[in-house]
């Protein structure tokens, strides 16, 4: 088993949290999202979907997506439980990491994308056919932020973590998005003390250096 990655992307990173938090060691190959590795013939030839993280496994099987990423390795390890144990807490979870994803990650990835020169002719990832970026996705991306951490600093003003009072994915996702839109000037407001409580704590665990 091992996981294709890139150090300094924001999904990975998520990957290598939920990894790191279950106490598990997989080597990871290194691919160049800046420079477009992702999408070259030797990636694409592992997943031609162009993704990042992706794990491939022992019998060559490649999983690309982050939470099916996730509850695969769950089901192998299923302590410390990251998904939740029971229908209900699995439920919460679900949906506050969905929520964490679209409102957080992936409004961060619109303006970032969008405005990134880097970006500029391949604004959505794995796309071959390298779309232009949309100068209005900034806009939507920073409103929809807004609510993102509104909702945040509304659920931690009920429970330690996103989803409860135990760390899960929504925990990880959710840290991955703030420090994500750090990269276009976007912080957690001074007004949500909760926020800032969970996140200083959560930013001291080793799993957030991984």
């Amino acid at each position: 088993m091992k996981l294709y990655d890139c150090a300094i992307a924001p999904n990975p990173r998520r990957a290598r949290m939920f990894i790191a938090e279950k106490g598990l060691d997989i080597p990871t190959v290194q691919v160049d999202l800046l420079a477009g590795d992702n999408l070259k013939p030797d990636y694409l030839a592992v997943n031609p979907r162009g993704l990042l993280p992706a794990l491939q496994l022992d019998d060559g099987t490649v999983i690309d997506e982050v939470v099916a990423i996730c509850r695969y390795l769950e089901e192998l390890h299923p302590t410390p439980a990251l998904l939740g144990t029971t229908p209900g807490e699995r439920a919460v979870v679900e949906a506050r990491q969905r929520q964490m994803e679209f409102d957080g990650m992936i409004a961060t990835s619109e303006v970032f994308r969008n405005s990134h020169p880097d970006f500029a002719d391949r604004s959505l990832p794995g796309d071959p056919n390298r779309p232009p970026a949309v100068a209005g996705l900034v806009a939507r991306g920073r409103r929809t932020l807004g609510g993102f951490f509104d909702a945040l600093e509304g659920h931690l003003d009920h429970s330690e973590f996103v989803a409860g009072n135990q760390l899960s994915l929504a925990d990880i996702t959710a840290l991955c998005a703030i420090d994500f839109a750090g990269w276009v000037e976007i912080r957690i407001p001074e007004a949500n003390t909760n926020t800032r409580r969970w996140y200083d704590s959560l930013s001291a665990r080793p799993s957030a250096a991984a």
